[in-house]
């Protein structure tokens, strides 16, 4: 695997039908364009990929919207960076070497 899916578990995380149901669903319902959301307005370009609203558990129909890829990879950028962030200041301070 390469890219995006590369060392992920994710593509086992999703519903057997995600290819045969429930992603071409989503696209049609879509109209196959991006529905991320920039200064009030949907994007609008051509949209090739669905993306969770919220939980990334939660495969509704509902609760997926069709993206292009540039705004998929932007909002996923995003929810990784903070999820970084989040694991950081929950560790406490390391004591510097040199004041052990």
């Amino acid at each position: 695997m390469s890219g995006g899916w590369a060392g992920s578990n994710r593509r086992a995380e999703l519903p057997a039908d995600w290819y045969t149901y429930r992603r071409p669903t989503v696209l049609q319902r879509d109209e196959y364009r991006c529905r991320n959301r920039i200064n009030g307005k949907p994007c609008g370009r051509h949209a090739n990929q669905v993306d969770h609203i919220g939980d990334k558990h939660d495969h509704r129909i509902e609760m997926l919207q069709a993206l292009c890829a540039d705004c998929h990879a932007h909002k996923s950028s995003r929810q990784g960076n903070a999820a970084r962030w989040a694991e950081r200041t929950t560790r406490p301070p390391e004591r510097h070497p040199g004041l052990i």
